[in-house]
């Protein structure tokens, strides 16, 4: 007998009891909630299947719904597009999955290292890979947040440099949001992971030394990290606002690329342009103009 999807039960039953009845289209019966959400029952109702069928796919049995009734669950839960991608990859995740190898080092091919190069100048630009590993990060981008390529192969990882770095924490203004969104990502992508046990080591490693990530991780959303914006008090330009835009990279579904900017006029654009020249290296800077 196959062993419980214990990840799909989880899912349902977190994204069930976030879900707000008055939203969800129901109306009042009279009866007090004992806990916040819907009930079994009503997802059921909502979906247009058994109290029972749905009670045993909320138990992680071993059935597989249709794409109709997985459409339903996901529209009677209110999920977005990166949940319902989440319910997806999950339906077809069992306890006996077998586990496959992928190559345990992702690398760029030259043709990325060289474009991350030629946005040196002016835009930052950070490649993230399984896990959130940075792979690649131009100088803009080292200057920005972190000089990644100066840590431990083992703790180039965006996620991990966001809760252990204490730097990191005092570089983002909106560090919640940001620490948030990094985890609901990496709990998206760790159901697509073939490498498993690196993704359960990164896991086990930030729920032992953080506690927002073990509590954010427990809540079992997910997020889908496509454009936004990040507020930083960067030590040598202060103040600025980025915006960022990723790009999928053709080729290479397991690699994305982010790009930073300002918007043309603003401060924010000005610091940038002020870290740029800062960061220039001194071959490259104009020379002075002797002094009169």
């Amino acid at each position: 007998m196959a062993a419980p999807n214990r990840e799909l039960a989880d899912f349902l039953k977190r994204c069930r009891a976030q879900r707000d009845p008055d939203q969800a289209g129901l109306p009042p019966d009279g009866r007090v909630r004992r806990v916040p959400g819907l009930r079994r029952e009503e997802v059921a109702r909502l979906a247009g299947v058994s109290a029972d069928y749905y009670g045993r796919l909320e138990q992680g049995r071993p059935i597989t719904p249709s794409p109709a009734v997985v459409e339903a669950i996901a529209h009677a839960l209110g999920l977005d597009a990166a949940g319902r991608a989440h319910l997806d990859d999950l339906i077809g995740v069992t306890g006996t999955r077998p586990q496959t190898h992928t190559p345990t080092v992702q690398r760029l091919r030259p043709g990325l290292h060289q474009l991350l190069d030629s946005l040196d100048a002016a835009v930052p630009a950070l490649v993230l890979g399984r896990r959130s590993a940075v792979l690649g990060a131009n100088r803009m981008a080292r200057a920005l947040f972190a000089d990644f390529d100066a840590l431990p192969p083992a703790e180039r990882n965006y996620t991990r440099w966001l809760f252990l770095d204490q730097d990191a924490r005092a570089l983002f203004v909106d560090w919640e949001v940001q620490a948030r969104a990094a985890v609901e990502n990496l709990r998206l992508d760790a159901v697509r992971e073939t490498d498993r046990r690196a993704t359960q080591e990164l896991v086990a490693e930030l729920r032992e030394h953080s506690e927002e990530f073990d509590r954010w991780w427990r809540q079992h959303r997910v997020h889908r990290r496509t454009h936004g914006s990040k507020r930083l008090l960067h030590p040598m330009v202060g103040e600025l606002t980025v915006q960022y835009e990723t790009l999928s990279l053709p080729g290479d579904s397991e690699t994305t690329m982010f790009l930073y900017t300002a918007e043309a006029g603003s401060s924010s654009a000005q610091a940038l342009d002020l870290l740029a020249s800062w960061t220039l290296p001194s071959r490259q800077r104009a020379p002075e103009r002797p002094r009169e």
